[in-house]
């Protein structure tokens, strides 16, 4: 392992340039990081979760068609004015509140080359300090910190921190996959045993050929010597450069500056909203703890899955592919 971390974790880059096939149509005209998860956008989230962990310089690197991104985290003030006139403070302080997060900047990524080659466009922002990189697909949970275990260990550790969690073996194959083994010796240091070393890693392993059950979800912190490596990384799965890659050789050579890998192995609530049924599981999910509607909601769900539509049997026509007759 490297030596401790000096630097501050203060800035954080969100990829965000990529076009939301697996939600077309709806993201033909609006960006997948701006698709509602209850009553904000998923995009906030992630921002929100960064400010908590006492991040406040964010960097999002964009892609074309993005311009609502920047415009959520913006002032609008005729809206403001709006809701000033009428009195509503309540949606006032909602609105006001997604731009007076932190300070968020942007970039364009340019080419869809991959999650490796976004976070190397951060480099000049960035600079030489350690920092956080956060993939909106994954929203973890405000109550079951993740963020802050990963900078106080990289704090401890050096390197870099990657975040993991335990998947169904058959689902393994759609992550990349860590192979690990337990901090022992001087590195232990007192380390929480879901701290643990990274020996290898591999991006989306062929099914039974993954070498543990332990994916990577999307939570990093990155040391800087990360962007050298990333520069000479070449395309790897489905011709990208991949992220992975660029820490499978910081896992390996952990004598290098900025090298060795640190895994957290996450066991709280994250939720997924890469695909279309993982995106409404999270919405029923925050939807009854919502501390304005959940517990209403929660007593409509329980009396829909008691009706004879909850059970399956819907009034009108379906049609083959799943979407509503007549729609």
């Amino acid at each position: 392992m490297t030596t401790q971390g000096t630097a501050r974790v203060c800035k954080a880059v969100i990829p965000a340039a990529g076009l939301g096939t697996r939600f077309l149509p709806s993201t033909k005209a609006i960006p997948k990081e701006m698709l509602p998860v209850v009553d904000k956008p998923a995009i906030q989230y992630v921002v929100e979760e960064a400010e908590r962990a006492g991040i406040h310089d964010i960097l999002m690197v964009t892609g074309r068609n993005k311009a609502a991104l920047e415009d959520h985290f913006d002032r609008h003030w005729e809206l403001e004015q709006a809701l000033e006139r009428k009195g509503d403070q309540l949606r006032l302080r909602r609105v006001q509140k997604s731009a007076n997060l932190g300070n968020v900047h942007f970039i364009r990524q340019g080419e869809p080359l991959g999650l490796g080659h976004a976070v190397l466009c951060a480099r000049t922002h960035v600079g030489d300090s350690p920092f956080a990189v956060l993939l909106g697909d994954d929203l973890i949970d405000e109550a079951d910190p993740l963020l802050e275990t990963m900078i106080q260990t990289q704090q401890q550790y050096g390197g870099s921190v990657i975040a993991l969690m335990e998947v169904p073996e058959d689902q393994i194959h759609l992550y990349g996959c860590a192979a690990v083994s337990s901090l022992d010796g001087a590195d232990k240091n007192g380390a929480d045993e879901n701290v643990v070393r990274v020996d290898s890693l591999v991006e989306k392993p062929a099914i039974g050929e993954a070498p543990s059950n332990l994916a990577l979800i999307g939570r990093y912190v990155l040391a800087p010597e990360i962007f050298d490596v990333l520069e000479h990384t070449g395309p790897g799965r489905g011709g990208e450069i991949q992220l992975t890659d660029a820490l499978l050789e910081m896992a390996r050579d952990p004598q290098q500056p900025g090298g060795g890998v640190t895994g957290v192995v996450f066991a709280g609530r994250r939720y997924d909203t890469g695909d279309r049924l993982d995106y409404l599981k999270a919405m029923v999910r925050l939807g009854v703890r919502h501390r304005d509607f959940g517990s209403d909601f929660r007593a409509w769900l329980m009396s829909w899955i008691d009706s004879e539509e909850g059970r399956g049997r819907p009034a009108g026509g379906q049609s083959g592919d799943g979407e509503q007759l007549g729609h």
